[in-house]
């Protein structure tokens, strides 16, 4: 059986395993999969079947599957986003990026599926997908100011618009998710309104989304 045979026998198994979504996103509203609602499950099936997955961080982070039991291999690349707060120690901060790119790697490898399901949200509140055709190309590589709560995006030259602008988002809700006050949700937009406003040239509707993020971070610190 070829490494790609073993690892479609490993994604059909996964279908039927009946996994849960565990992780909230408590500004979107919508529920996710963490690794740990995956992964032990991915193990035990790659046992069975004969692949192990090894993931590694170079210029981009790269997941590789490869055949225990012969000589093949599959790889599976995203753009690495680099996420620097002010809050929390550097280590837990690259913890959080690390956690974050595998994540998407295993998601991308097993083909595990987010967005056809909306999960607790009322469908009169969301507001409708809009395709935006990228009017810009997107940098390789883009940084906020050289101050706290700093954002670093760097990228493949084939990367493309719609990767690019899933790793801004993500990185602006890393930040977003160590910040502990209302100055902090501003300071996060203009340390990087650069990469902000490139967004708004590759993606607008993906632009106004993002403010829509920041406000709820700051509408929920007035209540506090």
């Amino acid at each position: 059986m070829t490494v790609y045979k073993k690892l479609q026998a490993a994604r059909l198994q996964l279908v039927n395993s009946g996994i849960k979504k565990t992780g909230h996103n408590t500004y979107g509203g919508w529920h996710y999969y963490e690794l740990g609602d995956f992964i032990p499950t991915v193990h035990k099936i790659f046992d069975e079947i004969g692949l192990c997955g090894v993931v590694t961080f170079g210029d981009t982070a790269t997941l590789t599957v490869y055949d225990a039991e012969g000589e093949g291999k599959i790889e599976f690349s995203t753009p690495i986003v680099y996420a620097e707060a002010a809050k929390g120690q550097p280590i837990q901060q690259l913890g959080s990026t690390h956690t974050y790119l595998r994540r998407y790697l295993w998601l991308m490898a097993m083909e595990i599926v987010e967005s056809d399901a909306v999960d607790a949200e009322k469908q009169e509140e969301k507001a409708k997908p809009v395709k935006v055709t990228p009017k810009a190309k997107p940098p390789t590589k883009i940084e906020g100011k050289d101050l706290p709560w700093q954002i670093k995006i760097a990228s493949e030259q084939d990367c493309s618009p719609e990767e690019w602008v899933t790793a801004v988002m993500e990185a602006a809700n890393i930040q977003l998710t160590f910040a502990q006050s209302k100055n902090d949700v501003t300071n996060i937009f203009k340390v990087n309104r650069n990469i902000f406003d490139r967004l708004k040239e590759v993606d607008e509707a993906q632009y106004t989304a993002t403010l829509a993020a920041f406000k709820v971070y700051k509408d929920r610190f007035k209540e506090q």
